[in-house]
């Protein structure tokens, strides 16, 4: 029965969030996240516009119809400081929006390492959480009308580290492997950085996948200079990069359809980009 209201309250929360019923999420690991065996049946929580308590690590597929589908595809993931997930703002709605572009969205919920007595370390968990999402996809991309070379990923500030990591430290497949999902690599063919946080510990090397850079002129000091200097060590390594610090937005402006502000239309520089990158 706790288990029934669990799901009922994600469902009416997902629908005051988005506008509309969400699609069913996907496991990532159906039969358990590898290190979460013991909280396994521990169901998320729901506070507002965020979730918390992830323990089964999912995504939620946003599919365009076939007239109107690129065959991209990109995996969100939401910020929140590795606390919670703010997928109110940086969730269902821009994967809505990306599906009505024709690009296959698909939501992450990925095991949050600060959360008040979380057994999960951002290395760990949530990394192996964000390759895993690659893999699903790109192994599943004929069977979604979804191009393999085309799979990319964007994330919101705790969000955006994990987009940056999963570029900077891929793995590839292993051809052994008896899980169909472990023989494709967790490469991204493309990243999104939004207002991302420890861009300190961001490295460059040539052959990176391409990246597109957006954030607020107000935000903190180590993101707005940060993004500015991370550019340069992109362009430095011969890596197509492209930037947009926006001069009256600080942290955390995410998507909104109803804002009316230059950065609020981060997103349609975002398709361009993808168009002149080939990606569409």
């Amino acid at each position: 029965m706790k288990h029934y209201f669990s799901i009922l309250a994600l469902v009416l929360f997902t629908m005051s969030v988005s506008g509309a019923e969400t699609p069913d999420a996907i496991l990532l690991w159906p039969e358990g996240a590898p290190g979460s065996e013991a909280l396994a049946e521990k169901p998320e929580q729901i506070e507002g516009t965020n979730i918390t308590q992830v323990h089964n690590p999912s995504l939620t597929p946003y599919l365009p119809s076939p007239d109107k589908a690129t065959g991209t595809a990109v995996i969100v993931c939401p910020g929140g400081g590795h606390k919670k997930l703010c997928v109110g703002h940086e969730g269902f709605a821009l994967c809505e929006w990306f599906r009505d572009q024709g690009i296959a969205a698909f939501l992450l919920k990925y095991r949050l390492c600060r959360e008040e007595d979380s057994i999960y370390t951002l290395e760990g968990h949530a990394m192996d959480d964000t390759r895993r999402a690659i893999r699903v996809v790109r192994s599943r991309a004929g069977e979604w009308n979804l191009k393999p070379d085309r799979v990319g990923i964007l994330g919101f500030s705790a969000g955006g580290e994990l987009a940056a990591y999963s570029a900077m430290w891929p793995k590839e497949g292993n051809p052994d492997a008896t899980d169909p999902i472990e023989k494709v690599s967790s490469r991204p063919d493309f990243q999104g950085l939004i207002y991302p946080g420890k861009s300190d510990t961001f490295t460059v090397e040539k052959g990176m996948p391409p990246v597109f850079i957006a954030c607020g002129y107000n935000d903190r000091p180590d993101i707005s200079k940060g993004m500015a200097s991370l550019y340069l060590k992109y362009k430095e390594a011969g890596v197509k990069a492209e930037l947009h610090i926006y001069s009256n937005s600080g942290h955390g402006f995410g998507y909104r359809p109803d804002a009316n502000t230059a950065a609020s239309r981060w997103t349609d520089r975002f398709r361009e980009w993808l168009f002149y990158s080939k990606f569409l």
